[in-house]
């Protein structure tokens, strides 16, 4: 599998997902506080350089995803039919992460069948180590 590559700016959100908690960066000025994804070094609405990590609840909803069709990449061939999801937070409606749907944290991508898929199906996140890195991962909520 393909591991994300981990820079300065991120590998806050990384040394989070190692304990199983979910943050996301926040700027820490106190009158802007905006939340932002992917993280970065500047706020883009108020351009300071002051940061927190905020505690989200993990949970959210499929905005959208896709079933990928070959050609594939090597690694994730022998998994398909898998999905990839962009789920939207419910702390957070204008963030988005990217992951899979699976029926349990280590499950296999193709573990959840392509059909049980909605846009807005209601989701958790699960933490799965992969090479040494805790990955989020989503799991169908009742809903």
């Amino acid at each position: 599998m393909l591991n994300p590559v981990i820079d300065e700016d991120g590998a806050p959100f990384w040394e989070f997902t190692a304990r199983g908690e979910l943050r996301i960066q926040a700027c820490a000025e106190e009158e802007c506080g905006e939340l932002r994804f992917p993280p970065r070094p500047c706020c883009p609405h108020c351009q300071s350089f002051a940061t927190e990590w905020r505690l989200m609840s993990g949970r959210g909803r499929i905005w959208s995803y896709v079933l990928p069709h070959p050609p594939l990449l090597p690694d994730y061939a022998e998994q398909a039919p898998y999905n990839a999801v962009l789920v939207e937070l419910a702390d957070a409606p204008h963030i988005r992460l990217a992951g899979n749907v699976v029926a349990a944290p280590d499950a296999r991508l193709d573990s959840v069948d392509p059909a049980r898929l909605r846009i807005g199906a209601p989701v958790r996140i699960a933490f799965t180590e992969i090479d040494g890195i805790a990955v989020p991962r989503w799991i169908l909520e009742r809903g």
